[in-house]
């Protein structure tokens, strides 16, 4: 038996699959490669590069493999560019949703942990958020997890499909040298290749309603990320009850310009960044109780933000 984790190759699914394999448990990786890199697959994982919009490789991956429940980590997660793609991301992140369900009740597939996100709360009127805070994202991309949570809560309906719904907010670190982000968009990685390249990083927007102007976020570490996605993978293996949502948040908030200074301490490289306009689709301040996933799901923060940025800038130097 084992795990089919979509994205895989991606940041956080690569750290998924290590963490199931650190249980013993077998995995099977799908990803197009579209964001991710086949080196970060272990290479004794079976691996199937194609979209999980092919309901025929999914088929395909059901019928070699026997598959206990998926890991969903596949899609399209850059929240500021969904504005300018909305078709692409409702494609990528609720289309395909939709055929790897249905490819999974063809196979006999009943359990799902989903890669959900804090953008399905807008920003919220609360000091911290739970899993009941009103929802109202303000991107395509916070629809269109909201719609995900949807398909899986009305296919457990129609089905019994055994699922739940992991909200996360700003992923970072590393647990593993060669694994790194890679994104384009993403914090860290924009501050670290400024900073091997010679450029001054840029913090977006320093007119946040916040206490240095810089947006305040939760920012986690992806190897205590990747531990909450294989512990729930086991309740559901075991048959034990989960909660349809679970904030994966640390209870404090983290502002850019925090960030910015943690990241010259460790790096020894001194800068001041430099201020550009928001970017759309970006909220002040989110920061989330993690109480129902440290109650159910192994949920804790194992590392300091120095830790975070120490282990991130380790991976980035490894790779240059």
């Amino acid at each position: 038996m084992a795990w089919l984790v979509t994205g895989g190759a991606g940041y956080i699914g690569s750290h998924v699959v290590r963490a199931f394999r650190a249980e013993g448990i077998g995995v099977v990786v799908v990803d197009d490669l579209s964001s991710g890199h086949e080196e970060f697959v272990p290479a004794d994982v079976p691996f199937y590069r194609g979209t999980i919009l092919d309901g025929d490789l999914l088929e395909r991956v059901f019928r070699e493999h026997t598959i206990s429940g998926v890991v969903h980590v596949a899609g399209f997660k850059y929240a500021g560019v969904s504005v300018q793609r909305p078709l692409h991301t409702y494609e990528q992140n609720v289309t395909a949703t939709a055929v790897l369900l249905a490819a999974m009740q063809e196979a006999g597939v009943d359990a799902i942990v989903f890669s959900s996100s804090a953008a399905v709360y807008g920003t919220p009127d609360v000091e911290t958020v739970t899993e009941t805070t009103p929802k109202s994202p303000e991107s395509p991309y916070g629809e269109s997890k909201l719609i995900g949570e949807w398909l899986l809560r009305d296919q457990g309906v129609a089905t019994g499909l055994r699922h739940t719904s992991l909200r996360y907010f700003n992923v970072v670190g590393s647990g593993d040298p060669a694994l790194r982000d890679t994104s384009p968009h993403n914090l860290f990685p924009l501050v670290f290749d400024a900073l091997v390249d010679g450029r001054v990083p840029r913090i977006n927007g320093d007119d946040y309603p916040t206490p240095d102007g810089t947006c305040v976020r939760d920012y986690i570490h992806v190897a205590d990320l990747a531990v909450s996605h294989v512990a729930a993978a086991k309740r559901l293996d075991a048959g034990e009850p989960v909660e349809a949502v679970y904030n994966l948040g640390s209870g404090d908030g983290v502002s850019v310009g925090e960030i910015m200074s943690t990241v010259a301490s460790v790096t020894g490289i001194a800068f001041t960044p430099e201020v550009g306009p928001r970017r759309p689709g970006d909220p002040a301040r989110i920061v989330a109780s993690g109480e129902l996933a440290a109650r159910d799901l192994d949920w804790k923060m194992r590392h300091t933000l120095d830790e975070m940025v120490g282990s991130a800038w380790e991976a980035r130097q490894a790779a240059s």
